[in-house]
């Protein structure tokens, strides 16, 4: 049905609510006489006589009548709709679609993504727990959450950065029962090493010595995983030494059962970003949860 049928229905039914084309008129902030062609030009696309007019009233016909009862429907659904729309506006509710590498999820994300539906029942969230890069539009994601070094990619799509994190190399003491601690970045060599699994098969870490200069080690992992949690573990228990957040580690490097490797030689900082399709007409469900994942990493409740 073509969108100008829709807009006579609703001159109808509002002329048959107002008993005329004045009262009508005035309630719609329109003429009367505009009003009036409107509802000839619909009877005669309907090639039927609506309405019954004198010179000083209206009577609705037979035909008016059953075709009103339609147009009553069709003006309710329209302000249901709206009304729905208005409710999702002004209240968090519907369904947000996040992406998140593992490693957020497992170390803070997880804990801010339930406090969030816990204090608010009308959202759902459906979580893509991946690593890899997600097409936000193609993929109809809310929110992507990533772990990029900067400068962040140019697009097209709105970003805002959640925290600074700051990867170290770390290994157990238990290690160094069987290996010397390196002293610079030539004795990685003589460990083992493990790393996060990532497109390629070459594994390099890219240091920054305290000179600025570049320092580039490849190496080639005992053990490559998609799961941050089972890298620390496998740090912790001696099999390697590992490139792992600070954040995550600290309260390991603090009792001990970690240690940081070669403190002198940093990686570059990353940064903790969401992206989502553009800051214009995010409903609240979606704007709500960005601020709760901005009040998270800012009170440090979640892990980098």
């Amino acid at each position: 049905m073509a969108a100008e049928n829709l807009n006579d229905m609703y001159l109808f039914a509002k002329v048959v609510e107002h008993g005329g084309y004045s009262a009508a008129a005035a309630a719609l902030g329109m003429q009367a006489s505009r009003l009036s062609r409107h509802i000839v030009a619909l009877e005669k696309d309907l090639g039927v006589r609506l309405l019954n007019r004198t010179t000083r009233r209206i009577s609705v016909t037979e035909a008016g009548q059953t075709y009103y009862r339609h147009c009553a429907a069709v003006v309710a659904e329209a302000q249901a709709a709206r009304d729905a729309i208005e409710r999702t506006r002004s209240t968090p509710q519907g369904l947000v679609r996040l992406s998140a590498p593992l490693g957020l999820l497992q170390n803070g994300v997880g804990c801010i993504i339930s406090a969030y539906l816990a204090a608010n029942p009308l959202v759902r969230i459906a979580i893509d727990a991946t690593n890899r890069r997600v097409d936000v539009i193609e993929e109809g994601i809310d929110i992507a959450l990533r772990v990029r070094t900067p400068p962040l990619d140019d697009s097209d799509l709105a970003v805002r950065v959640l925290a600074r994190s700051e990867p170290i190399l770390v290994a157990s003491p238990r290690l160094f029962a069987h290996y010397p601690r390196p002293t610079d970045a030539a004795g990685l060599a003589q460990l083992p090493t493990l790393a996060m699994a990532h497109p390629g098969d070459k594994f390099v870490w890219n240091f920054i010595n305290v000179a600025g200069a570049s320092v580039t080690v490849t190496h080639a992992p005992r053990m490559v995983t998609d799961d941050m949690p089972t890298l620390k573990l496998a740090a912790v228990d001696g099999l390697g030494v590992a490139q792992l957040p600070q954040a995550q580690v600290q309260a390991d490097l603090d009792s001990g059962l970690l240690e940081r490797v070669l403190p002198q030689l940093n990686f570059p900082f990353r940064l903790v970003h969401a992206v989502f399709p553009s800051r214009r007409g995010l409903v609240p469900a979606v704007r709500g949860l960005l601020d709760e994942l901005v009040l998270g990493y800012e009170s440090n409740s979640c892990l980098a």
